[in-house]
């Protein structure tokens, strides 16, 4: 079997690979060839065996193309678990789809990929893909490991460029693998075999900040019928301040004079800014357009303004323009967003795309914190991002240059939970309860979409929330999105049969019954992967509990106090007479990032959390 032919049969792959893979990479080759300026040829060829369901995602079987993108060549073949080819896939056999959905102002971006439904598992895919393209300005990065369980026997990457035209290159986590390099004058080539499949490990930070990375960019490029040649992320910002927002800022007369006269008689730019923003809310619609597909300069304000739709450039570029007309600056800003995980751009590396896929914009404030808004969202307050954009280095694009900045950070103490609540106990052991809870911060970006739940969805999701209180009816459900002060206020009142036991003439209750921990962190016998605590919290509880009328305290819980590096918790009881006690609690956990040998004491504070938030309160019936 020669060595080309041992990466179609299943069988030939090294035993260390199959661990925690659904898919491993036999043998992939991207080949980057600069002829010119403008003009690039890239050229993959990938070999993948698919192990099991799961694994099919791992094909990436597709390529995008529009009019500056021309496929040369697209074909698979598709071999048996022994190395029989049982299917070729010429490039015409592909679905051929528009890339965006529900926007004509993209028609031009479309995607070619394969849809192939297996007959058995393992198989191979060959994947061969050639495309030409006069703009230069997006070089791939060689990225090995593009998923969790995903292994790669053999991939490399080769880059070829002329003399006048300067690549870089930025390596990121190479320690400990199987890494050959060779440069020269034209021509760089990297090389990795034997990488073991990434298994996700809670707590841990993201994907793209662990896998082996080596970052490509060229000081000189085209695009869109434009040249650059930057070096640093000023230059990389006026030169698409200057080719790619410049001029697309007009909108019609009509909206100009509408937007002047919701702004009549007010001089605060912020809160001029505030009423903007809420007419693009109210007026335009969001279509999702990857970054990159449909081209990197965003849509015309006038054309937004016609249609009253957008992807995040478009819309982005058109709150820009609304806000140029009542007088506030600001400033085109692009970023990585992600659910859950703050993604950086690489302040040391500078690159015209593969470090952002999203748009949002900056609003500076002199001597306070700048103002970021999400222009595609309808229901996010003016000035709150969440999750999916906080705490991460950006490229904020002014008309002198791009900068790097850093968005909102949510800390601990603004990520807060207060919850006011009663709750009465009956003889036979019914919870009659009423619960305030005001959340803020990432708090309040976890709840705020609950405002345009159904009501019978928020039942579902309330029952869900107390779900180790068994048998809950809710009885109110009212709450207020206050936008002004990005604060959520619920008011729920619920009861449930039995929550407390009774045993004999005694009965056992547990008091924390409105903020119970239940998550309890996975236990990991060998963690690979440091502990990182994306974001903080603050819980703070008062609730009054009124005791059956029949019974009397026997024994209580010790109060309660816990601090450690990564938060603190406490837990107090107040008696006040016979028949009430006030339950206090606070638990606050830090962000930060600590060693993987730091993971299981973190652990055992969930878990001792957990156990506190069980205790118990024993009762006893009194003497008639």
């Amino acid at each position: 079997m020669s060595s080309q032919e041992k990466f179609y049969t299943s069988f030939s792959i090294p035993a260390n690979l199959n661990e925690n893979a659904n898919a491993v990479i036999r043998s992939k080759q991207l080949n980057i060839t600069i002829n010119a300026v403008d003009d690039m040829t890239v050229y993959e060829k990938s070999i993948i065996t698919v192990l099991n369901k799961e694994g099919n995602s791992s094909l990436d079987a597709y390529v995008h193309y529009d009019n500056n993108v021309k496929i040369k060549t697209l074909e698979v073949q598709v071999f048996n678990q022994l190395g029989a080819l049982i299917k070729k896939i010429k490039k015409n056999d592909f679905i051929d789809v528009s890339a965006v959905d529900g926007g004509t102002l993209y028609s031009d971006s479309r995607v070619k990929y394969l849809e192939y439904t297996p007959i058995s598992y393992p198989y191979t895919v060959e994947f061969i893909c050639e495309i030409n393209t006069k703009n230069t300005a997006f070089i791939e990065s060689f990225t090995p490991v593009n998923d969790y369980f995903l292994s790669v026997e053999n991939s490399s990457y080769t880059i070829i460029f002329p003399s006048d035209i300067t690549v870089r290159t930025k390596e990121k986590n190479l320690e400990g693998l199987d890494l050959t390099k060779e440069k020269s004058q034209n021509k760089i080539r990297y090389t990795i075999k034997n990488v073991e499949a990434f298994k996700p490990e809670a707590y841990s930070p993201a994907f793209i900040d662990i896998i082996p990375r080596i970052l490509v960019a060229t000081n000189n490029f085209y695009y869109e019928g434009v040249y650059a040649n930057v070096d640093d992320w000023e230059s990389m910002g006026k030169w698409f301040y200057d080719n790619l927002l410049v001029g697309r800022s007009h909108v019609s007369e009509g909206t100009k004079n509408n937007i002047l006269k919701l702004v009549e008689g007010i001089n605060d730019p912020i809160e001029k800014a505030k009423i903007v923003y809420k007419y693009i809310q109210d007026n335009t619609r969001y279509i999702s357009v990857q970054v990159g597909i449909g081209g990197m300069q965003p849509i015309s304000a006038s054309e937004v303004d016609l249609v009253k739709y957008g992807d995040c450039k478009g819309l982005t570029n058109y709150t820009k323009a609304l806000l140029e007309v009542v007088g506030v600056k600001s400033n085109y800003t692009r970023l990585y967003a992600s659910p859950n995980e703050q993604i950086s751009v690489d302040k040391n590396f500078v690159s015209f795309g593969g470090q952002t896929n999203h748009v949002i914009l900056n609003i500076p404030v002199e001597n306070q914190e700048d103002i970021w808004l999400e222009c595609t969202s309808q229901k996010l307050p003016f000035g709150f991002i969440g999750d999916f954009t906080d705490d991460r280095d950006v490229l904020v694009i002014t008309p002198e240059g791009g900068k790097i900045q850093h968005t909102k950070k949510y800390a601990t103490e603004e990520s807060s939970q207060f919850i006011n609540g009663t709750y009465a106990i009956s003889n036979d052991g019914l919870i009659e309860a009423k619960v305030t809870v005001n959340s803020k911060g990432i708090q309040y970006d976890n709840k705020y979409w609950l405002e345009t739940e159904t009501e019978r969805d928020l039942d579902t999701h309330y029952k869900k929330r107390w779900n180790y209180v068994n048998g809950v009816s809710i009885n109110t459900m009212k709450i207020n999105n206050d936008k002004l002060n990005n604060e959520f206020v619920e008011d729920i009142d619920f009861l449930a049969p039995n929550y407390s036991k009774i045993v004999g003439n005694r009965m056992l209750l547990t008091l924390n019954a409105l903020n119970r921990n239940t998550n309890i962190p996975d236990r990991y016998r060998d963690r690979k992967l440091p502990l990182k605590i994306k974001r903080g919290f603050k819980d703070v509880d008062e609730v009054e509990i009124k005791l059956p009328s029949d019974f009397t305290i026997e024994s209580q819980p010790d109060n309660v106090s816990i601090e450690n590096k990564f938060g603190s918790y406490k837990a107090e009881i107040i008696v006040k007479d016979d028949s009430t006690l006030l339950y206090k609690r606070e638990w606050i956990i830090n962000d930060g990032e600590y060693p993987k040998e730091d993971y299981e004491a973190y652990r055992d504070f969930f878990k001792e959390v957990n156990k506190q938030d069980n205790a118990k309160i024993a009762l006893i019936k009194n003497q008639q």
